[in-house]
């Protein structure tokens, strides 16, 4: 009896001390600020360009090169499909809903930066579609920033978080990079969660010994 108690102690012990649920939660945590600052700085540009240049000429600080123009953008990022609305923003609910399913399982450092610009990314832009005229699941987004113009889209920071967000989960998958902190399909794990692990592992053997 003294011996399954002990065993059980040790499993209970070693559970407590696990690195694991603290370390998910650090991820979590930093997904959720980067996601936060993208959608405050996408709220804040378009409400202030809405108040100074919405039906005004375009606002030109680089010639040739960079200028703000408020446009009203029906489709997807960069101006793609301005004829489907409804099936944009129902796209759009969808990817934050699967963002925050997905983050029940995150530990990796990059994935956490990645799926936090994309989640404050969709969420700038799903409440332009919300609540923006004409509203009901047809709001229009707010574009204002235009590279090249007349040869490059109108686009937002949400637009922006997106697409770099996107970039670097391609990026994560071809390097083989997974949520849970390892590496090609669990081999090889992340630095940090190797050494908490080593952590755990030696205090663990020092509880024994004693």
């Amino acid at each position: 009896m003294r011996g399954l108690q002990a065993a059980g102690g040790a499993a209970l012990t070693g559970e407590a001390d696990s690195p694991t649920p603290p370390h998910r939660r650090r991820r979590v945590a930093l997904l959720a600020a980067l996601a936060v600052v993208v959608y405050g700085l996408d709220l804040a540009t378009k409400t202030a360009v809405l108040r100074t240049l919405e039906g005004k000429d375009p606002l030109v600080l680089i010639p040739g090169l960079l200028q703000f123009r408020v446009i009203f953008n029906a489709g997807a990022a960069f101006s793609i499909g301005t004829g489907m609305t409804i099936v944009f923003t129902i796209i759009a609910a969808g990817v934050v809903v699967a963002i925050l399913r997905t983050a029940r399982k995150l530990r990796s450092l990059p994935w956490a930066v990645t799926l936090g610009l994309m989640l404050g990314g969709a969420l700038g832009n799903l409440t332009d579609r919300l609540f923006r005229a004409p509203g009901g699941l047809q709001g229009h987004v707010v574009d204002f920033v235009e590279v090249f113009p007349s040869h490059f889209p109108v686009f937002n920071v949400a637009d922006s978080a997106i697409v770099c967000g996107g970039i670097l989960a391609v990026f994560l998958a071809w390097r083989g990079y997974q949520l849970d902190g390892t590496r090609d399909g669990g081999q090889e794990k992340a630095p940090e969660i190797h050494k908490a692990e080593e952590g755990s592992q030696d205090k663990a053997e020092s509880r024994n010994d004693g």
